[in-house]
């Protein structure tokens, strides 16, 4: 596939409902990087549930495409909203579009991210400075414009989808694994600080995910080799799936989770517990990129 090429989202042709079909009737969900991806999965799955969504990126014509399918598979409203998370005017008038559709916003997903393949020693100041922008200052700013405006006063759950890359430092991941670990960071301070509003905070650190633009650009795609390491390694013997993202944050914002904030759930199937981090393909990839 080409780097100019879209891919076009599809619902799942099946799916396995362990909660009832209903049991986010009635909701709203806002979804930064909801066009593609895990977060495209994540809206899907909240809709079958009875959730109405709203869709986030700087990509307008995805959103509109990926909002035309999520609406025509599930029934459910989907609402696509051109913002940047780097950007406050346009998280506002996102979160005010959103609040105009549907009068209010139940659950937060902050999903929005960048990333590339990039040694340290040869990474740009701006780069650095990017990833971070992206993933760090963009969970901020729009976990506060949606506090500001709705949460506040009438409470409501926020998930970060960060990554493992921090936990053994991940080779060639320097800018995007810092940038998750100031995530975990600061949703542990919003969930002591924000829980009094009756908001909870917690975090979703997906390993390798089939199907998804990190695999494809970060593993499987340019290391095959690497890919068939992890899925002879990986505990659960499997690589994930994009639904098992979206059935965990489904879970986080039910009843069943009350008593969950400020934590981190790892949904590797223990895969950093036995890939390796990378440092022997570092060679490599500077011959490579």
């Amino acid at each position: 596939m080409s780097q100019t090429e879209e891919i076009v989202e599809q619902c799942l042709k099946n799916y396995t409902y362990v909660f009832q079909k209903d049991i986010l009737k009635d909701k709203v969900a806002f979804i930064t990087g909801g066009g593609s991806g895990i977060c495209f999965t994540i809206a899907e799955i909240f809709m079958r549930h009875g959730c109405n969504t709203v869709i986030a990126s700087r990509n307008f014509s995805r959103l509109q495409k990926s909002a035309k399918t999520l609406s025509y598979v599930t029934g459910q409203r989907c609402l696509p909203v051109q913002m940047d998370v780097r950007q406050s005017q346009t998280i506002l008038s996102a979160v005010d579009a959103a609040l105009k559709e549907f009068g209010k916003i139940d659950y937060l997903i902050n999903g929005a991210a960048g990333n590339f393949l990039c040694a340290l020693d040869r990474m740009s100041f701006n780069a650095f400075k990017t990833v971070m922008d992206i993933d760090a200052l963009g969970t901020f700013n729009v976990s506060k414009v949606v506090f500001d405006n709705y949460f506040k006063e009438h409470g409501g759950v926020i998930i970060n989808i960060t990554a493992t890359l921090h936990f053994r430092g991940q080779a060639l991941q320097g800018h995007a694994g810092p940038a998750k670990a100031a995530i975990e960071a600061m949703t542990r301070h919003m969930a002591v600080e924000w829980g009094q509003h009756g908001i909870r905070v917690m975090c979703v650190a997906p390993g390798p995910i089939a199907d998804t633009e990190g695999l494809r650009k970060l593993g499987g795609g340019l290391f095959p080799e690497r890919l068939k390491f992890i899925e002879e390694n990986i505990p659960i013997q499997r690589i994930g799936e994009r639904v098992d993202i979206a059935d965990i944050c489904l879970f986080l914002v039910t009843p069943a989770a009350a008593l969950l904030t400020g934590t981190v759930v790892v949904a590797d199937g223990g895969c950093w517990l036995t890939d390796d981090n990378g440092l022997a393909r570092m060679k490599l990839v500077k011959s490579v990129l």
